[in-house]
């Protein structure tokens, strides 16, 4: 029989966790949402991985710190054998290091265990869409510790502007139009205009692929993977 409109738009969620009780917290709150339905748990990530095989989920809630297979690295294999999934990494710490190698191996998002609940519906419906999804109080905490605009590299010098280069970190650090204008003195309309330079120059249209770039050339002051 085929499916209907509604049944189609459901988001299709797998909570990866070696805590039971958060496990059912987790799952109590998504079931609550008429767009999301959980279809499977898993303790472990060798466990989640097989059960991507089976369950074919959109999204991947992901501990980052679990005892046989870290998220980080279980994520790193999700997105290479699983690239259409998208992983959103669950985890209590809110911590510039664990985002930073968490976005190197391809996750699509970063929420602090803390966060209210809407801020995790938010962070699914916000990567399935294409997007990155960054916690706000840990992009700030980053542009908190980080200078108002950094020297950029000689090619990268050639290809933008002071200004894009600023606007094109800050999108990649997972800041709204409204919030970048008001850092830098711009109207959002200008902000706009900057971003689809970028888009032009660089080739890169969605929030995903500007964390990629970001990351490879250093955008974020990137740390190597320990």
């Amino acid at each position: 029989m085929a499916k209907t409109m509604t049944e189609q738009r459901v988001i299709r969620v797998l909570i990866v966790d070696d805590h039971a009780i958060l496990r059912d917290g987790l799952k109590a709150l998504l079931q609550s949402e008429p767009d999301i339905e959980v279809v499977g748990e898993a303790s472990t990530g060798r466990e989640a991985i097989k059960l991507i095989r089976k369950l074919r989920p959109n999204v991947v809630l992901m501990d980052i710190s679990m005892p046989d297979m870290t998220g980080l690295q279980a994520t790193e294999i999700i997105k290479k054998s699983y690239p259409e999934v998208k992983v959103i990494a669950l985890t209590v710490h809110e911590s510039e290091t664990y985002l930073k190698r968490m976005m190197k191996v391809g996750a699509d998002g970063y929420v602090v265990k803390g966060a209210a609940a809407q801020e995790l519906t938010r962070a699914i419906r916000t990567v399935v869409k294409g997007s990155v999804y960054i916690h706000p109080d840990t992009a700030k905490q980053l542009m908190s510790e980080l200078p108002q605009a950094e020297p950029a590299k000689e090619e990268q010098k050639k290809q933008l502007s002071e200004r894009e280069w600023q606007v094109l970190r800050l999108i990649a650090l997972g800041y709204t139009y409204k919030q970048i204008a008001d850092r830098l003195a711009l109207s959002v309309k200008t902000v706009e205009t900057y971003r689809a330079r970028i888009a032009e120059k660089l080739g890169l249209r969605t929030r995903a692929e500007l964390v990629k770039y970001a990351l490879q050339h250093g955008l974020l002051d990137e740390e190597p993977l320990a």
